[in-house]
Order: structure tokens, then C-alpha cells, then sequence
């Protein structure tokens, strides 16, 4: 069994598998489609551990693609089409595809960074009758099944190797705490080349439910339009989304009956906003949860019934996952000490392509070093400070930036902050916060300052803050502090 068939294994032959605008495609016309998309690869030449791109917008086309590469034992790569085409030449440059699935429409923009060699396959296949295969085949479970690209911010893109079993033992996981059924609907907004919106398709898929294509998230009312009508029962994000909906839009006023299970992950929301969605989604469970493209997709979940008692907390090991928060020995932590978290399992990576000095150094002996700091409680339950990388040195300090986020965040007017260090003579680093609000036209920055200065010790108040129209994300959907410190220099 290939791991295709195993994402398609529960889905009943007749039911929706695909929602896409007035389009539905049930189990068998995907099968169908993919094997289309298989038919085509094989004439080119693909084979087992060819490396095939995938470059377009959320769509049928996209999912059948990648469906047919995993059917073949190829290697899905998967660009994400946010990007430049400077960028995803840096990302094929690392991934040296010879295959490449395409929307036609992205075509021309991106051409030029394959080059003439690379053989290509376009949605136009799908638009007029041909063959299609749907062989049976084995695979090696410990082959790469995907490369992965991470959003860091290194000069050379960073492509994470996604075994086939990794992809299995972290679907399970999945379906397992959340419990989807054939009766789960995914109102699937992430881009799938993105891997919280891959986990999305997989452990869908393989529940035998249904993937509603969001269609962006340009304009929110309109997006809240489609999560309506299309009767979704689940909605998944990253906090910008969840910013967004709660205190730009008429979420909170909707009638969204069927809703009933809400995933949060990408980043920490606040507490004061996850307060907020449990008012606004009263018959949704809500699922903060922790993960990293080098551990497939998801590590940990806290328990919806536990948000009460341990809001803040990104929960324990999901299914499959040992987490330990260790010190800089590699001794366990003690309650309310601060170390690192590192992470075990069957999904975790075996790597990054071709780069053996940063993999000896993120997946030591195979575990995984998550460079995220954080405390446990005498149950184990973890709470994340912030990444080594996110702390503003100042005054002689080291302040994790989410705090003073948090804190500038239990104001209403403000939809989102980010809070970054800018060079300061004196203080080595000043805090800088940059927020978006809901009306800026009566929003008061030293408001701000005053806020944290009664809620923060004195070395955490910011010194300045910047109102932005629009918080700069990358192609996650995430926060880009790089791009805030390049506009603060």
C-alpha cells in the first residue's frame, strides 16, 4: 500500500471528498483525477524517489497532484505560490526537481526558475478526457515522501525530509485526538504547501471526511460567507486568522451551527484571544495545539475541557509523542524552571536534504531540538516562554517577546502586535511594538505604553509603538519579524 492509498483507504467511493466552490468530487472522481495526473508523470518519466514540484493555490488540481506523486513513490515538494519567483528558485535550486506539477495560469511567472530541462504537467490535464492509472504498487515506508520547506529566515532555504512513515504516524495522531469521522468537514483556509494545512488534508482524507477549499482570506465577511453556507464543521488557523476574525470581522455575531471542532496553531494566541473565540464559538471545541515542520506537523494539544485551568499551555505529547522540556545538561526541567523542548516519535524527521551540520544539530541521536523555551507544571503540562531566537535583550535583560505581546493584547482596540528590539545606545535593545487596531483613526499609542507600564516590570514596557495598516506575514500566514526589524533599522 502506498501512502496515497492509505490517505484514501476510508473514503466511502460516493461521498464528498473535495468541496470546491459549486465543484464536489467525491472519493472516486479524486482517485480518478489523480490517476489522470499518475498516467502523465509515468509518460514523462517519474518514478519512485523522483522529485516532483507542486506549485498553485488550494485547489482539486493541487490535491489530486499530490495524491498522484505519493501514489507513484515520488517525492512531493510542494512551493508555495505567495512567494517570489526569486524565492522559489532559491527552494528548487535545494530541491532539484525534474517534475513539476502547475496551475497554467502561474506558469510564465515562474518558468524561468526551473529552467527548460524540468518536465511539466498543468491543470489544463484535468480540463479535457484521458487515461487514467491507478496501479498496485509498494513502498519503502522510510522514504522520503515530501520536502518540506521551513519559514525561516536562512540564506538558503531549508528543505525538511517527510518520510512516508512519519506522514502516517502523525495523521493517526491527529485523528486520534481530535476524533474526525467521515462526518468531519475541514474549512481548509492554510495553504496546503504549508504543513498545518497538509495535516489538514491528511488526517481528513484518511478519516474519510470532507476538505472544503476556503478560497483565501482576502476579504473576511466574505470567507465567513462561505464558512457558513457551506455547513463546515471544523476551521483551522494560525493566530493572525483568529486576530482577525475576532476583532475585525462579524464572527462572533454568526450563527455558525455547525461548527464544532476549532484547531489553533502557528504560534501562540494570546490568552485574552482564546478567551474570546470560546465567547464567539460557544458550540466549538477548541484545540490549541504545538507542532513544527520538522516533526511533520503536530506535537502536542491541550484538551479543550482544560482551557480554563491551564490556559497559556500548549498541552502535553500528542499520541505517539513523547515531549520532555530539558535544561542545558539534558536533565528534566523542575516545575517553573525554563529549558528547551525537545521531541521524540515516529514522526519526527530524519533531516534536512543535503545539509548534515544542521541536522547533527536540530535531530541529535534522532530526537528533536525545537529551540523553543518553555516551563512545565507539576502535570507536565507545558507552557512556551518564547524561541531562543525571539527574546529582546535590554537593560542588562533578556524579555521574552510574547509577553509584552500578550499584555499589549488585553487591549480590545488592538488586533495584532509584534514586539522586536531596535538598537539603543543605552539599552543595548529598545521594545518596539508594532499592532494593528481596529480604528486607528481614534487609536492612542502612549495608551499602549501606559498599559504595559501598570502591567509589566519596568524594563518591559516598550519605548515606542508603531500603528501598521497591515502586519507583514509570510507565506504561512505567521508574523514576519524579520521583514519588522528590516523596516526598524
Amino acid at each position: 500500500m502506498t501512502t496515497a492509498d492509505y490517505l484514501l483507504e476510508a473514503g466511502s467511493d460516493g461521498r464528498p471528498a473535495l468541496v470546491a466552490g459549486p465543484t464536489t468530487l467525491s472519493y472516486t472522481e479524486l482517485r480518478s483525477a489523480s490517476g489522470r495526473l499518475l498516467a502523465a508523470l509515468t509518460r514523462l518519466g517519474a518514478g519512485p524517489g523522483s522529485r516532483v514540484g507542486i506549485l498553485g493555490a488550494n485547489s482539486p488540481f493541487w490535491v489530486a497532484a499530490y495524491l498522484a506523486i505519493l501514489k507513484l513513490g515520488a517525492v512531493a515538494v510542494p512551493f508555495p505560490n505567495s512567494r517570489t519567483p526569486e524565492d522559489v528558485q532559491a527552494m528548487q535550486a535545494v530541491a532539484g526537481c525534474r517534475y513539476l506539477c502547475v496551475d497554467e495560469r502561474l506558469l510564465g511567472r515562474f518558468r524561468v526558475g526551473f529552467g527548460d530541462e524540468v518536465q511539466v504537467v498543468t491543470d489544463a490535464l484535468l480540463r479535457s478526457p484521458g487515461p487514467s492509472d491507478w496501479p498496485s504498487l509498494t513502498i519503502d515506508p522510510d522514504a522520503d515522501a515530501a520536502l518540506m520547506f521551513t519559514s525561516g529566515t536562512t540564506a538558503r532555504p531549508k528543505a525538511v525530509r517527510i518520510t512516508d512513515r512519519n506522514l502516517r504516524a502523525n495523521t493517526d495522531s491527529i485523528i486520534a485526538y481530535l476524533s474526525l469521522t467521515e462526518r468531519d468537514r475541514i474549512f481548509a483556509l492554510l495553504p496546503f504547501d504549508y504543513c498545518f494545512g497538509t495535516s489538514l488534508l491528511h488526517s481528513h482524507l484518511r478519516s474519510g471526511g470532507t476538505v472544503v477549499l476556503g478560497g483565501g482570506f482576502l476579504y473576511p465577511e466574505v470567507t465567513l460567507d462561505r464558512l457558513e453556507a457551506t455547513t463546515a464543521t471544523g476551521l483551522a488557523g494560525v493566530p493572525t486568522l483568529f486576530q482577525t476574525l475576532l476583532r475585525r470581522t462579524t464572527f462572533a455575531r454568526r450563527r455558525l451551527t455547525a461548527l464544532n471542532k476549532i484547531q489553533q496553531a502557528g504560534g501562540r494566541l494570546a490568552s485574552p484571544l482564546i478567551r474570546e473565540l470560546v465567547t464567539a464559538a460557544p458550540g466549538a471545541e477548541i484545540f490549541v495545539m504545538y507542532g513544527q515542520t520538522e516533526a511533520t506537523a503536530r506535537l502536542s494539544y491541550l484538551p479543550p475541557a482544560l482551557l480554563d485551568t491551564r490556559l497559556g499551555s500548549i498541552g502535553r505529547g500528542i499520541p505517539g509523542v513523547t515531549l520532555s522540556v530539558l535544561d542545558a545538561s539534558g536533565a528534566p526541567v523542575q516545575p517553573g524552571q525554563v529549558g528547551e523542548i525537545w521531541a521524540e516519535g515516529e514522526n519526527i524527521s530524519p533531516g534536512y536534504l543535503d545539509d548534515p551540520e544542521a541536522t547533527a544539530a536540530k535531530f541529535p541521536g534522532g530526537r528533536l531540538r525545537t529551540g523553543d523555551l518553555a516551563t512545565v507544571d507539576a502535570d507536565g503540562f507545558i507552557f512556551i516562554h518564547s524561541r531562543e531566537t525571539d527574546f529582546i535583550k535590554t537593560a542588562g535583560y533578556r524579555v521574552g517577546a510574547q509577553q509584552v505581546e500578550d499584555c499589549v493584547l488585553e487591549l480590545e482596540q488592538v488586533v495584532s502586535a509584534a514586539a522586536v528590539g531596535i538598537d539603543d545606545v543605552t539599552l543595548g535593545e529598545a521594545i518596539r511594538v508594532y499592532v494593528t487596531v481596529r480604528e486607528a483613526a481614534t487609536f492612542e499609542t502612549h495608551a499602549v505604553v501606559q498599559h504595559c507600564a501598570r502591567r509589566l516590570a519596568r524594563y518591559m514596557v516598550p519605548r515606542d509603538v508603531v500603528v501598521l495598516e497591515r502586519m507583514p506575514v509570510n507565506s504561512n500566514g505567521k508574523v514576519d519579524k524579520a521583514e519588522l526589524r528590516r523596516c526598524a533599522a
